[in-house]
């Protein structure tokens, strides 16, 4: 796992050398740097596979035409190797990076179909000849690895964070006014839009490609249903031993490790499914770790549940306990370390520390939810769909919102609201995302949010948060097999159909039959009655927290003169979104945007 980053157009040693800094704590085991006439590329390496100098990067090709940076973990490269020297080609190292140099070597662009994992990544080819070299970058199919880059004129600035784009010196540090409303509704910025005007976000299964001072950008893989023929209509029991069969697999290549593994286990049944395959899976403990909190949380504490699992499968287990004085000391770094504004992330950020201390790799059960209905909205949107309403992708972005729009832009600047495009918001938050329209409701829902809420704040955050800690998240669920396993399910494996009268947020699994595969997986591997819990979203009493140990901080990003200062928020409108929730009349998620976003500015605008 690595930070990555480069400048095409121009030979800037010192820029790229400040990009690098930026970097290091995504890789602090090693660096690397390269320039030439034209262009100039670094990389900063967390050593997991092949720990030798055999995995430096920037990597060349044996010709020296070739130049590869990359940031990731390709779960298949064995057995992509084996084939590779079946075709001739040798290889110097151990590492991953390699069979991936090899594989655009061998496939061209096509290398991408191939790949099974997470990655980011830039291959410089200059074998055209001089003045026709070719710039590949490129993103996972689900976007679990970030890439944003900058383009003016004839000049690409590209990295794996904002941190590293700004730090170059080449880009105006501009906070883009267009995220803001996107920010206050949905509480993250939709990709490919990003916090600083003329910073883009490589879309997931995209590549960019840069030849003659031209850019163009391609997708190179699409969701889809039933790809796994047949399974749709075979018998409950072979639909599960289907869904385990790749699940099992993908949790034994994710843990394929250089270095120990560890994992995130909230008491959950996606992370408990985790840890328990692990387990099986591994010859040694499995070192697990949870968050906890005290007085002030411990309504929300679920960390009884992960013991209760840690002691069942017999995992090294450690409960983590967060406070709110913890958040404050590290508010700044935190807002720093997300790399951009977000309603969330906190909880990611202080167990990644706590992990990191441990283990430099952390597997999570992100993505469960989204591949087998796991969140209460599918059931919602489900009601919705056979009540009659047609919009279906626009039920699904009513369900999770901070603000209704126009309170939202209620709280924005004068120009900021005159500024405000709505037909681009709709397309963006609405329509963008739907890219199963044909699907039924629950596949769609499923691609709806792994396209918006999953990629756009679950994914981007762990990713920030984790690589604030120099700590690698693998994410089993997300798996390309499995997915298309999923997405040929019929709904009675992920749900009871007849749930109409039923609460989504109280029920108990077993009553709305909520992720009735994995739970059925889970029977013999995790402890009793795991079903008979609701489905419950891991949370944080930040309200407590901003009105105790935050509130100092609160005050001081909010003040009339701070926001004044700013200028991306309306002073009145903060001012009254604030004396609300001190009154008790509002969500502490509409303060926390304003609040993380000004700290934003001062980490990464003003310093």
């Amino acid at each position: 796992m690595c930070g990555i980053c480069g400048i095409i157009g121009e030979s800037r040693h010192g820029a790229v050398v400040s990009m690098v800094k930026a970097l290091r704590h995504r890789g602090p085991d090693d660096f690397g740097i390269h320039v030439e006439t034209g262009a100039a590329f670094g990389m900063t390496r967390l050593a997991i596979l092949d720990l030798s100098p055999g995995g430096h990067q920037p990597m060349l090709s044996h010709d020296g035409n070739v130049l590869i940076i990359y940031n990731g973990e390709l779960y298949n490269f064995k057995e992509e190797r084996t084939i590779l020297e079946g075709r001739g080609h040798s290889f110097r190292s151990q590492s991953d990076t390699e069979v991936v140099l090899a594989m655009y070597l061998e496939y061209g662009d096509a290398f991408l179909s191939r790949m099974r994992g997470m990655f980011a990544l830039g291959i410089y080819d200059k074998r055209p000849g001089t003045g026709r070299e070719r710039l590949l970058l490129a993103r996972d199919q689900f976007g679990i690895k970030p890439l944003l880059y900058h383009l003016a004129n004839s000049r690409l600035v590209f990295a794996s964070e904002m941190k590293a784009i700004l730090a170059s010196g080449l880009v105006p540090k501009n906070f883009n006014p267009d995220a803001l409303p996107f920010l206050l509704v949905k509480g993250s910025i939709p990709q490919p839009l990003s916090a600083i005007t003329g910073v883009t976000m490589l879309p997931p299964a995209h590549y960019l490609v840069m030849q003659n001072g031209c850019c163009n950008t391609k997708r190179y893989w699409s969701f889809g249903i039933d790809r796994v023929p047949g399974l749709r209509g075979a018998s409950f029991q072979e639909q599960v031993a289907a869904v385990r069969q790749r699940l099992e697999e993908s949790v034994r290549l994710q843990m394929v490790s250089d270095v120990p593994v560890g994992a995130f286990l909230s008491g959950g049944v996606d992370s408990s499914l985790m840890v328990a395959m692990m387990a099986r899976l591994s010859d040694h403990r499995v070192k697990t770790f949870s968050v906890g909190f005290g007085p002030e949380g411990s309504a929300m504490d679920e960390t009884d549940d992960a013991r209760r699992t840690a002691q069942f499968v017999g995992s090294d287990h450690t409960r983590v306990e967060i406070g709110g004085s913890d958040v404050r000391d590290r508010i700044s770094h935190i807002a720093a370390s997300l790399d951009q504004p977000t309603v969330d992330g906190v909880n990611s950020y202080l167990v990644s520390l706590a992990v990191s201390r441990h283990v430099k790799v952390a597997i999570s059960g992100t993505g469960g939810d989204e591949l087998f209905a796991g969140y209460p909205w599918f059931l919602n949107v489900l009601r919705a769909a056979r009540a009659g309403d047609r919009d279906l992708a626009l039920r699904y972005a009513s369900e999770y919102l901070i603000f209704d729009l126009q309170p939202a832009l209620s709280l924005l600047s004068d120009e900021t609201q005159r500024n405000f495009d709505a037909d681009r918001f709709m397309h963006d938050t609405v329509r963008l995302p739907d890219e199963l329209p044909e699907a039924d409701p629950i596949e769609r829902v499923s691609v709806l949010c792994l396209r918006g809420y999953t990629q756009n704040q679950l994914l981007r955050d762990i990713d920030a948060a984790s690589m604030a800690h120099s700590l690698e998240v693998r994410v089993p669920f997300l798996d390309i097999p499995l997915l298309d396993t999923a997405l040929s399910l019929p709904l009675a494996a992920k749900l009871n159909p007849d749930t109409d009268q039923l609460d989504p947020y109280a029920a108990t699994y077993r009553q709305t039959g909520v992720k009735r595969a994995l739970i059925e997986i889970g029977r013999s591997i995790l402890p009793p009655d795991m079903d008979v819990q609701p489905k419950r979203g891991f949370g944080m009493p930040f309200a407590t927290w901003l009105k105790g140990p935050l509130r100092e901080v609160m005050e001081d990003t909010l003040s009339p003169t701070a926001v004044a200062g700013r200028g991306l928020f309306s002073v009145q409108g903060v001012s009254r979104v604030r004396d609300e929730f001190l009154a008790g009349r509002g969500g502490w998620p509409q303060l926390w945007i304003p609040m993380m976003t000004e700290l934003w500015c001062r980490e990464l605008l003003d310093q």
